[in-house]
């Protein structure tokens, strides 16, 4: 798109005062790469939703953009769901416009005739997929940009099983959002056919604790160690009550806050990023745990999708433990509890991403349980889930190297605070055999073998950024590596070839040594790296 005169055009239409005033502004400053950014294309919805840089432009997340996604979400509906009862939960997160954005949706869903339940504050991704579920409803959106910068926001799309969508109707709705070209065909105020907005809260909060509480395995053990020191940090994001209140509500006592984390504030100012895959968000909550002595320090991100953690090495010394770690040992610990139990049956699986450890499929092969590799997202998670269902099979477990884990039936997408409350239980389990969870997780790799993994992210922002990184992944298909640490390279495995890897297209790459080494390359579908 002619990115100036797609600029021109804003200033021509119906769009609000201070919106032209801010691209004049733009204009004025003289910074042809900011205007260029922000009107060069428009904001892609992709298979998941919007997610991108605040701000004005048809390339930004703004009242516009916002308003004819949703316009488009609600024609598909419309014009695809049987029957006029058709309903959508909207829940949002923190960020900066997240309520307004929710408002937005949720007033343009009622005037195209289409029933809302809102929550009435901020409520995390796993609450929403739960509401969707229990509300029966047609469809869910949730306003976030999960653990990216203070800069951005999205908007997720989730489907009537409160999964996030995939094809074919993801494809069907980007199909709709594309045609509404204009905001001038999205209904953004009342007509002669409303729908009511309805908000929902607390009662859906302990609708959800009810449900986490039958899946714990040790209470015994909880009760044993109930004054176990837990300091929790929701990085100032929506994970601020239903976590806390979770972990009392299965026994734990001694919860410690970081006061100046508990704020939900959009800006984010204690951390430079609220994102607990990088050890520096959880800063302040280590430095609280060391003058508490506490055992464990549980951080999640600010839709509450994501899980970060610290635990005490043998020297006392807090650690961070990664994604694959922290998964693996729930893993461990759910199959061998239920196992003890007797209640894993002969359907029961889990399911992993094609970037998560294979200690996952170590530990689930001991215990007889099917394993699923899928690909990055838990979208894909949640559809092994849902093809399992009529069969009568039961998704145990399952997780993503970054920071995502899920156990159960009850939500269809990452779920930190189940996650939260599974890795208490498991520390308070550990502590009856007198181990912390940093010697379970040495068990485990005495006993399965020692995994080692390690993340590179090369940042490349903007639309020179989008050009290098696609320009990264041609050069490495067209050049793979001969060798990976001074061994050479046996298998490469490219993912947009599904009748090689018989899973969807996905822009991925792997490379695998005669040593059992495996670097996988994949642009991020959510932020501008490789």
């Amino acid at each position: 798109m002619d990115y100036l005169e797609n600029a021109k055009s804003w200033l021509l239409g119906d769009y609000d005062e201070q919106t032209k005033a801010e691209i004049h502004a733009l204009i004025d400053s003289g910074n042809t790469t900011a205007l260029e950014d922000a009107f060069y294309r428009r904001l892609e919805f992709g298979t998941g939703g919007l997610r991108g840089i605040m701000g004005v432009g048809t390339n930004r997340m703004n009242r516009y953009t916002v308003g004819m996604a949703t316009q488009g979400l609600a024609n598909y509906i419309l014009k695809n769901v049987p029957g006029d009862n058709h309903s959508v939960c909207i829940s949002f997160d923190s960020r900066n416009n997240s309520a307004e954005f929710a408002k937005i949706t949720a007033n343009v869903l009622a005037n195209n005739g289409i029933s809302v339940w809102l929550y009435d504050e901020l409520r995390p991704i796993p609450l929403l997929s739960f509401a969707v579920r229990q509300k029966k409803a047609t469809a869910g959106v949730m306003i976030t940009a999960s653990h990216n910068p203070k800069e951005y926001n999205g908007y997720k799309v989730f489907w009537s099983d409160g999964a996030q969508i995939i094809s074919p109707v993801d494809k069907d709705i980007v199909a709709e959002v594309n045609a509404i070209t204009d905001p001038s065909m999205v209904k953004f105020e009342p007509g002669d056919k409303c729908a009511e907005i309805t908000l929902m809260g607390k009662e859906m909060d302990k609708q959800y604790m009810d449900a986490v509480t039958t899946l714990m395995l040790s209470p015994d053990s909880v009760k044993n160690h109930e004054d176990m020191k837990i300091v929790y940090t929701p990085l100032h994001g929506s994970g601020v009550r239903i976590v806390p209140a979770l972990l009392d509500r299965i026994g734990f006592k001694s919860i410690y806050h970081v006061p100046e984390q508990d704020i939900s504030d959009g800006n984010f100012p204690t951390v430079k990023s609220p994102n607990p895959e990088n050890g520096e968000a959880l800063t302040m909550a280590i430095a609280l745990a060391d003058k508490e002595n506490a055992d464990l320090v549980l951080a999640t991100d600010p839709d509450a999708d994501r899980v970060g953690i610290a635990v005490r090495d043998n020297e006392g010394k807090m650690v961070l433990l990664n994604g694959n770690q922290t998964g693996a040992i729930l893993t461990y610990y759910i199959l061998r509890r239920r196992s003890e139990l007797g209640t894993l049956g002969p359907k029961c699986f889990c399911v992993k991403t094609i970037v998560t450890t294979e200690l996952i499929r170590a530990i689930c092969e001991k215990y007889g349980v099917k394993i699923y590799n899928v690909l990055t997202g838990f979208k894909f998670i949640a559809d092994i889930v849902r093809r399992n269902e009529p069969d009568g099979g039961e998704f145990v477990c399952g997780g993503e190297e970054s920071y995502g884990f899920n156990v159960g039936q009850f939500v269809r997408d990452k779920d930190a605070p189940i996650s939260c409350a599974m890795v208490a239980e498991c520390a308070a389990w550990a502590a009856d055999q007198g181990k912390t969870l940093y010697q379970l997780l040495q068990d485990i790799y005495a006993e399965f073998g020692y995994y080692k993994e390690g993340l590179v992210s090369l940042v490349r922002e903007g639309k020179a950024g989008a050009e290098e990184i696609a320009a990264i992944m041609v050069d490495m298909r067209n050049n793979p590596p001969k060798e990976l640490a001074g061994t050479p390279v046996v298998k490469v495995v490219d993912y947009l070839k599904p009748e090689e890897t018989g899973l969807p297209s996905s822009n991925v790459l792997q490379f695998y040594s005669s040593e059992g080494d495996v670097v996988s390359v994949r642009p991020s579908g959510t932020e501008p790296k490789i």
